[in-house]
């Protein structure tokens, strides 16, 4: 194969390519989120700079069903979302994800650095009750559960186009996830925050209810280390949407970045740091 031809591949292997080219449409992406309150040191721990928890201890659990996904085909995911601010910007950083499939796990992990790990998520209707589940190597270590379309939250809004707004809104606030990826030495060459927004969205369906969360401690999948104190409620929502490429916000190994994190901190009162 000629050098031209090999820097045309979307992805490894040549022979094969785990994922194709994007943008990256999903048809019926199914959420059911549990918006909770945990423990503020355990938030931090879990937040890397410059990210800053955005104040309100509050962790979003989730569960993602995706039936009908451009170039990953269907599979289903479920993880922690922390929301944070950057430079002033509400956003939510994206620190565990599990999911059930390669091709996302490998052009995740590779295009916009998700933290994707492998293991048995499922999100369901069990008979009055929308229940996600996760299991890590044969484990259990999540069970959510939410009664199931209790309250229609786009009937409530003023007009349909209203509910699409609110809906759009929700669904293209930046995440950002920490991107590490090492050199064939062991070193990093590339450490970095990237940034992504959802575009062309459709929102078809939204609904709240009563909803409980039970995590089990796991050292290869640690979601209890955030742990439940209280909750908030859940959130059920279905929706058309496209993931296009990120960008990256912060460079780790930039010294130009560095120093401006450095200068930040050190113009802070003495009491925020």
């Amino acid at each position: 194969m000629k050098i031209e031809n090999v820097l045309k591949q979307p992805s490894m292997p040549i022979a094969g390519p785990s994922y194709p080219p994007g943008p990256y449409r999903f048809v019926d992406r199914e959420y059911f989120i549990i918006t909770y309150i945990s423990d503020p040191e355990a938030i931090r721990e879990a937040v890397p700079e410059p990210l800053d928890p955005d104040g309100s201890n509050t962790v979003l659990y989730e569960f993602i069903r995706m039936p009908d996904s451009s170039g990953f085909g269907d599979y289903t995911e479920s993880g922690i979302v922390i929301p944070c601010t950057f430079r002033g910007e509400k956003v939510n950083f994206v620190a565990q994800m599990y999911l059930d499939c390669e091709p996302p796990i490998a052009g995740g992990r590779e295009i916009w650095g998700f933290p994707k790990k492998h293991a048995n998520p499922k999100l369901i209707v069990a008979s009055d009750t929308l229940t996600g589940t996760l299991q890590y190597a044969g484990q259990q270590v999540a069970l959510g559960t939410m009664g199931y379309k209790h309250q229609d939250l786009m009937r409530q809004a003023d007009s349909a186009h209203a509910a699409q707004e609110m809906m759009a809104t929700k669904l293209s606030k930046t995440h950002v996830n920490l991107k590490l990826i090492p050199n064939p030495d062991g070193s990093l060459a590339i450490a970095q925050l990237v940034a992504f927004n959802m575009v062309d969205i459709h929102a078809k369906g939204a609904w709240s209810g009563p909803a409980r969360l039970h995590l089990v401690p796991h050292v290869n999948a640690p979601v209890a280390d955030l742990p439940v104190n209280r909750i908030v409620g859940g959130s059920h929502f279905i929706a058309d949407l496209t993931l296009p490429y990120g960008r990256v916000i912060y460079d780790y190994l930039d010294e130009s970045d560095r120093m401006s994190l450095i200068q930040s901190q050190r113009s802070q009162p003495a009491a925020a740091l």
